[in-house]
C-alpha cells in the first residue's frame, strides 16, 4: 500500500512539474525590448525603421489609411515641426506582450505622451495605446489610437493667429 502511495505521489509530482504549454501574457521578452528601443528611438528623433518587416503596415488613429515603415517615420518627421519638444514619458509605462489563440504574437503599450508646441510653448498631454504584431522577430502590424482634439484645437488657433496677423499686415 505505501508503494502505491508513494508512486501516485511521484506521478503527481511529475506531472505538475511538466510545462504548462507555450507563454500566452507576459511582461518581459525579446519583442517588448524590441518596442522600447522603437519608443526611445522615437523619443530621440531617431526614424530607424529596423523594427519593421518591409511589408508592414502602420495605422495611426485610423483603420483604413495604412502607411509603410519609411511613410511612418515621414509622418513623424512632418509632425515634429510643431513642437519644440515631444516624446513619451518615462513614467507609468505599461507593456504586455500577448500571444493570441490564433498564434499571433501582440505587444501592447499604454504610454504618456507630451509635446510643448514650438509657436506658443502650451505643454499637451496624451494618453497613448499602441500595439505591434510581430512575426519572426519584426512588426508587420502597428496599430496606435489616441485622442487628437487637444492638438488639432491648438494648431488651429496658431494658425487662425497667423492669418490673422497677415491679413492686419495688408491693410493699408
Amino acid at each position: 500500500m505505501k508503494k502505491v502511495l508513494f508512486l501516485n505521489l511521484v506521478v503527481l509530482l511529475f506531472i505538475a512539474c511538466q510545462p504548462k504549454g507555450p507563454v500566452r501574457y507576459t511582461q518581459n521578452s525579446p519583442e517588448i525590448d524590441a518596442v522600447k528601443k522603437h519608443i526611445a528611438n522615437y523619443n530621440n528623433k531617431n526614424y530607424d525603421t529596423g523594427i519593421y518587416a518591409d511589408t508592414s503596415k502602420t495605422f495611426l488613429n485610423t483603420r483604413k489609411k495604412a502607411m509603410s515603415p519609411s511613410e511612418a517615420m515621414d509622418y513623424h518627421k512632418q509632425n515634429d515641426v510643431n513642437y519644440s519638444s515631444r516624446g513619451f514619458k518615462a513614467e507609468d509605462q505599461e507593456y504586455e506582450m500577448v500571444v493570441t489563440d490564433d498564434g499571433e504574437t501582440w505587444v501592447n503599450c499604454w504610454l504618456d505622451w507630451k509635446g510643448t508646441l514650438a509657436a506658443t510653448g502650451q505643454e499637451i498631454e496624451i494618453p497613448i495605446h499602441l500595439t505591434y504584431r510581430f512575426v519572426e522577430s519584426k512588426v508587420v502590424r502597428e496599430l496606435g489610437y489616441w485622442d487628437p482634439t487637444e492638438i488639432v484645437l491648438a494648431l488651429q488657433q496658431i494658425e487662425a493667429q497667423k492669418n490673422s496677423s497677415e491679413e492686419e499686415e495688408e491693410k493699408p
